[in-house]
């Protein structure tokens, strides 16, 4: 499948969320997971490739994502700025833990948050983690198992891995 007019509003339509939410898990700020859907959706509009189907093209969508968030991350502009605990949080959650659950994740280095995000909220396989973050199964395990051991760490009682 190319990506035309058409194909690439229908992408824009199915994938918006999938691509927010992903930049919002790995960046932390709603701003900047706006510029990073924005920098993502450019790249589509300019690809002149093909994709064998949709499942390639989400996973094409996932890839470039991760890499936007990653130059977002390391760009020099970024130690400039005011921390987020300095900001007021403006999401709201049901239950205070979720609230507790959601700082705690973003504490956590870009590279844990990643694999969490991956395979909680977009129910990724190891394998497929692997293969999106160009690791090997063994790393995204480890770094799954290592980013629970810092939440239970932190959060102790309210952790709970259902």
């Amino acid at each position: 499948m190319t990506v035309d007019k058409d194909a690439f509003t229908t992408a824009v339509e199915q994938h918006q969320n999938t691509v927010y939410r992903t930049a919002l898990h790995a960046l932390g700020s709603p701003q900047d997971a706006d510029d990073a859907v924005q920098e993502v959706f450019l790249r589509l509009y300019s690809y002149r490739g093909t994709f064998e189907g949709e499942e390639h093209l989400r996973r094409w969508l996932l890839r470039v994502t991760v890499n936007c968030c990653r130059d977002l991350l390391k760009s020099p502009w970024r130690n400039r700025r005011v921390p987020l605990e300095a900001l007021p949080e403006p999401l709201v959650f049901d239950r205070p833990e979720q609230a507790a659950l959601y700082r705690e994740v973003l504490a956590l280095p870009e590279k844990y948050r990643t694999v969490l995000y991956l395979f909680y909220y977009e129910e990724l396989t190891v394998k497929e983690i692997g293969e999106l973050l160009e690791l090997k199964d063994s790393t995204v395990t480890t770094r799954l198992s290592r980013a629970r051991d810092r939440l239970r760490e932190r959060l102790g009682e309210a952790w709970r891995d259902d």
